[in-house]
């Protein structure tokens, strides 16, 4: 009988990523390295673009979970307020943005100004490459409130029972606006983080020295080399 051990890792990337963000690419290029020698076990990374849309984006992840039966969810960012959605698995989210769909939420109303989606849509224009389409309507920002609200009930405030860890950066830009909140994360989350001297977009020393051990740990990789 044929032995599967391949162990997928579902990432979910922040506002304005997709199949070709930094963070997972990094992962999947050299998480397998770290895999103690003589363990057959390999790690399969994915990321995939979904809609800024977060109804669609919800069930264009719940697919995905369904298809590949991930040992682990990760998110990034804003991101990472979907992979607190996705139930019964593990989660390591990074610079989570738990406070960004309120922003969101709150502000949908200047959508409705004229011009104001226009702009918006220009001025957050994705980098070229498999990136997130980002379209700022009043239609899809006020969805952005109950999406978070459905996150927040996964979490262990409201008794879920998941593992939950996330990781900030102490320069992350986003503190200042409160879009990153670390109290924020604590009121739902308690003390399942770690901070490290770097930005908002986790540094690749911080991936290789902090995010990759995290993950052999919470998948149960041992004797690290």
């Amino acid at each position: 009988m044929e032995i599967n051990n391949k162990i997928n890792i579902l990432y979910i990337h922040g506002m304005g990523g997709g199949g070709d963000s930094r963070i997972p690419s990094i992962l999947r290029e050299n998480v397998n390295s770290y895999i103690p020698k003589g363990d057959g076990r390999r790690i399969n990374v994915v990321v995939r673009t979904y809609d800024f849309d977060p109804e669609i984006a919800s069930a264009q992840i719940s697919s995905w979970v369904d298809e590949l039966k991930p040992a682990l969810v990760m998110g990034e960012s804003l991101g990472s307020v979907h992979a607190i959605r996705v139930k019964g698995v593990p989660h390591i989210l990074v610079s989570p943005s738990l406070n960004a769909p309120l922003y969101l939420g709150y502000l949908a109303f200047l959508a409705l100004i004229p011009g104001v989606t226009q702009l918006l849509d220009y001025l957050y224009k994705p980098k070229p490459g498999d990136r997130q389409r980002l379209h700022f309507s009043f239609r899809i920002l006020r969805k952005y409130r109950r999406h978070r609200s459905l996150a927040i009930a996964n979490t262990p405030a409201h008794a879920s029972g998941d593992y939950f860890f996330a990781f900030f950066g102490d320069m992350d830009h986003y503190r200042k606006s409160g879009i990153v909140n670390i109290n924020t994360w604590k009121r739902y989350f308690g003390d399942s983080f770690q901070t490290y001297p770097g930005t908002h977009f986790m540094e690749e020393e911080f991936i290789h020295s902090l995010l990759i051990p995290k993950i052999l740990s919470v998948l149960s990789f041992r004797d690290m080399p």
